[in-house]
């Protein structure tokens, strides 16, 4: 497998396909049987995501042969398969729609996301906004763009660096934190500027890529959810870590919170204005 653009695009071409032919034609005209509570009422699934994963995986052995797919849908079928990430040489994460609560509701916040890991490092990461017709695409050492339909390509850098949390914007996601740690954090959140969650963490993680907003904070670190956005925002220029400061594995964590920030002093500042003081 060579690792290369022209590799890049034609996995951008695969989430082209799987969107323009199974997500969009779906998109505000699901029925309510095609619409499914997974582990709760806000954890969903549609028809769209299922037919996209299936479109992907069936096509995936022409765009990188000997890849293993471990996809959302797919591990919420068979758990058993997430663990091949750790043992796999050669794995694609998929999120077939990141944002499926938004996509369900009708509103236009949802992308698909992939991220190839080898060896346990991830290396390339894809996440294609349909509706705009583009994808932002990150390869490791070579940095991160985004792409439109026409092939118009623009870098992306991260906003610039500030170690005044006051004036940061940032996403802070305490859904899935244990409950101590969440009413620590939300207690803090006044310590940011304006804080929001779009309920995709696609379009976040391309926010913070873009330089639009300066932080983001997560819990729960499922690999589909985190894997391509987290590449994204180090090959944008952007700096990342665990709550502890370890780096951030795809194929091994799957909690222990990530902040991602401009630059290690304002990864510092974050941490400092949410988590100083807290005691597990």
């Amino acid at each position: 497998m060579k690792l290369d653009l022209a590799l890049m695009a034609r996995m951008d071409a695969l989430l082209r396909a799987a969107a323009d032919t199974e997500i969009l034609p779906r998109f505000r005209n699901l029925s309510e049987g095609q619409i499914k509570a997974k582990t709760g009422p806000h954890d969903l699934v549609t028809e769209a995501d299922e037919a996209a994963e299936r479109y992907i995986a069936a096509r995936l052995e022409s765009v990188l042969p000997g890849v293993v797919l471990v996809g959302e849908e797919g591990v919420a079928a068979d758990p058993s398969l997430l663990a091949r990430l750790a043992t796999a040489e050669a794995a694609l994460v998929l999120d077939p729609i990141d944002g499926t609560a938004n996509f369900a509701g009708g509103i236009p916040l949802f992308a698909c996301m992939a991220a190839l890991i080898i060896n346990g490092e991830t290396i390339a990461a894809w996440i294609h906004d349909a509706l705009r017709g583009e994808t932002a695409m990150a390869l490791r050492g070579e940095g991160a763009w985004i792409e439109a339909a026409d092939g118009a390509r623009r870098d992306l850098r991260v906003a610039t660096p500030t170690t005044d949390t006051a004036l940061m914007t940032a996403t802070v996601s305490a859904r899935y934190m244990p409950a101590s740690m969440a009413g620590h954090v939300r207690a803090r959140l006044h310590r940011i500027g304006p804080c929001w969650e779009l309920r995709c963490g696609a379009h976040e993680y391309l926010l913070a890529a873009r330089g639009v907003i300066h932080a983001l904070v997560y819990w729960r670190l499922y690999p589909w959810d985190h894997a391509p956005g987290a590449l994204l925002h180090t090959e944008a220029g952007g700096y990342s870590a665990r709550f502890d400061g370890s780096d951030y594995l795809a194929a091994q964590h799957l909690d222990g919170g990530l902040i991602c920030a401009a630059d290690r002093a304002a990864w510092q500042a974050v941490h400092a204005a949410l988590l100083e003081g807290f005691a597990s």
